[in-house]
């Protein structure tokens, strides 16, 4: 009994949105059957085959299927050269094809198109569009090409017809004005398409203006004719069948996994081979009775998502409301000015050229295929236009597989007691294979002998031909004195070479990590152990500068995504002392941790007689701004701060400072004297450390409000240990009080607070 109110308002909510989408798709089909130079209500067939057919059996439940702009170049072609009835035979057997396609399983095969290539092609067609509509917004007729109706139009403009360009004009006045209008008011549940050809028919009709109208047949089945066969080449047919189903097929796929990315939850995700026999049968169907191919939408789908459609009951009634239409409105239909359907498709066109897509399509260096297609589509058509652009991104894709550039730099040395050799950094960056070998040994063939020489090799690939290169270049150069250091920014191409080449007599060094201490990242020479040290500003340059050549470009993605905002898990109090790197002894990364860094990890305890907020200040902002619900006090062995405590402070009374802030920790050291040693087998400073975890966890729990709501369960205290010589951290369980390792296998249960 619970599930009918939930079906029942799933059914209002799908019914609602398949209202909205037919619309959308009323306007939208007449137009793009108008465009193709097929029949007007071959628009309202493929509609209805694309509604019902695709909705029943496709794969993506909320997409909606039906004509599509993409297409319009490509039937118009046909249709010129077939004739309709012969496009429908082949509209027919690309549906067949889709099917064979379908049941293979290839449906992801088809999105290795390049998004380039598809949204060029969109574009390309988008222009088509624009310039052939333009005339009969003009009051002409367009011509068979994109480059005639270019050439014709410079005349047209001289010589426009105003009545249909005045109605062509109050369409898109009204489209644009009804996409200002403000998104939660109840006009803009009708989709903007509606009003705005509404509108310029009754202007139209009212005032009696000459215009040419929508010609529908007297029945609507004198709008069905049997297909008839193709009259050509077959081979010109058969690209003809294959370049309908290919497009289809890729623009359908494309519009489900676009409508995956914004499902709302509960529903499954798009089964796309499913989909695409889906798009097969519905094409099969659409071709059989007289109509347009069909593909998915996504103006259509987007729709039916922001109407509230939820299951696939939407687009399969839209499908029966455009039937209706078409059996019982044609009357109504034909007062349509063919100047408003024009204009529609101008924006329409205009659309599909987003030139926001180029701005993306720039910074991954893929522009060019872009405006290749775009050119090749309304120079050449659409089937040459997508060949040009899979061919401009195969040049592309060739060309970065062999870019590679060398930069050398002589490094100035430093001054010794003795004579220094000289020094030359080597960069090789990009894929390093045997194209770009002439180019790499002809820059180390000049580096002197005797020479020390850094060698970074920041590649994204290396074959054999590439590695024995600079391999034996590297043995010959030690063999004559000279020192090569290696250093990988990506992956370990030449280490695992060398590694894995036993008939060689050395084997590189490991290569440098980046949580490595500075003085242990390369290997220096003994001129250099013998010269002054550098100046400590220096070596943290260097450091910076090794950080913005090897992890920069890889945490730039991460930190593009929490410049605007931070979501730490857990607050992470912790020592000063710099041997104790939080972020490498939990395995986090850049936003995991909201750390918290004091000498001797001590928190303030809440009313002492020496006041200090900056402990507690972060804790505030922790869990009541940054909503973090696990607090962890992290100590370490060998700690200077307790070492003092021990001492009675008098290592450090001269330091105020110092010496007012170790006061914080006197609850420690006297839990440390009330303590019975015998239970420790460990040091009294090992002791004193863990026992201070203890105790400023205990601190934490004097501030009221934190103690309230770690009592309730929404906070968790966790206490940790580092022990430096094994770099091992221990867990404090507080029931027995005392530490162990963590585990390596994550426990049934645990008692962290």
């Amino acid at each position: 009994m619970t599930s009918k109110p939930r079906s029942v308002s799933i059914f209002r909510r799908d019914l609602l949105a398949s209202f909205v989408v037919f619309l959308v798709a009323v306007p939208l089909s007449l137009g793009i059957a108008v465009a193709s130079g097929a029949p007007v209500a071959a628009g309202l067939v493929a509609a209805a085959a694309g509604g019902i057919v695709a909705g029943l059996l496709g794969g993506s439940p909320l997409q909606v299927s039906g004509p599509a702009a993409g297409l319009t170049v490509l039937v118009a072609e046909l249709v010129q050269t077939y004739g309709w009835r012969a496009t429908c035979t082949i509209t027919m057997l690309a549906g067949l094809v889709q099917l064979v396609l379908g049941a293979g399983r290839v449906a992801r095969a088809a999105l290795a198109v390049s998004p380039a290539v598809v949204h060029g092609m969109l574009a390309g067609v988008g222009v088509v569009i624009v310039l052939a509509q333009v005339h009969v917004v003009l009051g002409g007729s367009p011509q068979q090409s994109a480059v005639a109706n270019l050439r014709e139009l410079p005349g047209q403009l001289a010589r426009p017809a105003p009545w249909p360009a005045l109605v062509g004009g109050l369409t898109v006045l009204v489209l644009l004005g009804w996409s200002r209008l403000p998104r939660g008011g109840r006009l803009r549940l009708v989709p903007g398409p509606l009003p705005a050809v509404a509108l310029a028919t009754a202007a139209a009709w009212g005032l009696g203006l000459p215009v040419r109208h929508v010609d529908l047949p007297d029945s609507p089945l004198d709008a069905w004719s049997a297909p008839a066969l193709p009259a050509g080449s077959p081979l010109g047919i058969a690209g003809a069948v294959v370049s309908i189903a290919l497009v289809a097929a890729v623009a359908s796929l494309l519009c489900s996994v676009a409508v995956d990315r914004i499902r709302p939850a509960g529903t499954p995700p798009a089964d796309l081979d499913r989909e695409l026999r889906a798009q097969g049968a519905a094409n099969a169907v659409s071709g059989l009775l007289g109509g347009l191919p069909v593909a998915g939408v996504i103006v259509r789908s987007t729709a039916n998502l922001d109407a509230g459609g939820r299951t696939r009951l939407s687009p399969v009634l839209h499908g029966v409301w455009v039937l209706g239409l078409a059996l019982a409105c044609a009357p109504l239909v034909e007062r349509v000015p063919l100047s408003a359907l024009a204009a529609l498709l101008i924006v329409l066109g205009l659309r599909l050229t987003d030139l926001a897509r180029v701005r993306a399509l720039r910074r991954h260096r893929e522009a060019p295929a872009y405006f290749g297609t775009v050119a090749g589509v309304v120079l050449l058509g659409l089937g040459e236009g997508v060949l040009a652009g899979v061919a401009i991104m195969a040049v592309l894709a060739l060309r970065r597989l062999t870019r590679l550039s060398v930069r050398m730099e002589e490094l100035v040395p430093v001054p010794g007691d003795g004579p220094v050799p000289p020094r030359r950094h080597v960069v090789v960056e990009g894929t390093f294979t045997f194209l770009g070998v002439p180019r790499v040994t002809r820059a180390l063939r000049e580096i002197p002998a005797g020479c020390s020489v850094d060698l970074d090799l920041n590649v994204d690939f290396m074959d054999h031909a590439a590695f024995d290169a600079i391999h034996q270049w590297r043995l010959a150069h030690e063999r004559q004195g000279g020192r090569v250091d290696i250093d990988e920014i990506h992956e370990a191409w030449y280490e695992r070479a060398v590694t894995g080449d036993m008939s060689q007599p050395r084997k590189t060094a490991p290569p440098s990590r980046w949580w490595a201490p500075w003085a242990n990242r390369r290997r220096r020479t003994e001129a250099e152990l013998d010269a002054p040290e550098t100046s400590p500003a220096s070596v943290l340059l260097d450091g910076v500068r090794e950080y913005h050549g090897s992890t920069a470009n890889l945490v730039r993605p991460i930190m593009a995504e929490l410049a605007m905002e931070q979501k730490p898990q857990h607050l992470f109090i912790t020592c000063v002392d710099s041997r104790v790197v939080p972020n490498i002894i939990t395995a986090s990364g850049p936003g995991d941790l909201f750390i918290n860094r004091n000498v001797g990890a001590l928190v303030p305890r809440h009313g002492t007689r020496t006041p200090d907020d900056s402990v507690s200040a972060t804790v505030e902002y922790a869990i009541n701004v940054l909503d973090i619900r696990t607090i962890t006090i992290c100590g370490h062995s060998n700690c200077g701060a307790m070492a003092a405590l021990l001492a009675g402070g008098t290592e450090v009374e001269h330091l105020t400072g110092l010496s007012r802030w170790l006061r914080h920790g006197n609850h420690s050291l006297a839990r440390f004297l009330s303590t019975d040693p015998d239970g420790w087998d460990e040091p009294p400073l090992t002791r004193l450390c863990k026992i201070n975890v203890m105790q400023q966890l205990d601190n934490l729990l004097t501030y009221p409000w934190l103690r309230e709501r770690v009592e309730s369960g929404e906070i968790e205290l966790v206490g940790l240990y580092l022990d430096l010589s094994t770099a091992t951290v221990e867990v404090l369980d507080r029931s027995t009080g005392t530490f162990a390792r963590v585990p390596d296998e994550v426990p049934n249960t645990r008692t962290l607070t």
